[in-house]
């Protein structure tokens, strides 16, 4: 019973930590980071440029890779790459991904 109390308080941190580090997401700070995947990916539509267009990209009811789009799936892809995108986890600080995902909500 102990261990399974430490898991769910484990977990709540785990859950509050990314929630607060989400509200402080700056959108407007995102776009700017955004600017360097315009390159390849349309903002503005969901017209293929080299990548997809992002338009509504978290109101899909999935992913090319037929996963939902939730935060966790899309910054798998910003941080892995594929499909001749490069991988953006050692590219990006934290602070900068989680401005991205603001962002990409706002689409």
């Amino acid at each position: 019973m102990r261990k399974l109390w430490i898991a769910g308080a484990g977990a709540l941190v785990l859950m509050v930590g990314f929630a607060f580090r989400a509200q402080g997401a700056d959108a407007d700070k995102g776009k700017e980071v955004f600017d360097q995947c315009a390159a390849c990916h349309n903002a503005d539509s969901t017209t293929k440029k080299m990548g997809p267009g992002l338009k509504g990209l978290f109101q899909r009811e999935k992913l090319k890779n037929g996963k939902k789009p939730t935060d966790a799936t899309v910054m798998d892809i910003v941080n892995k790459g594929g499909n001749g995108m490069p991988a953006y986890a050692d590219l990006l600080s934290d602070e900068e991904k989680a401005n991205l995902l603001a962002y990409l909500h706002t689409l």
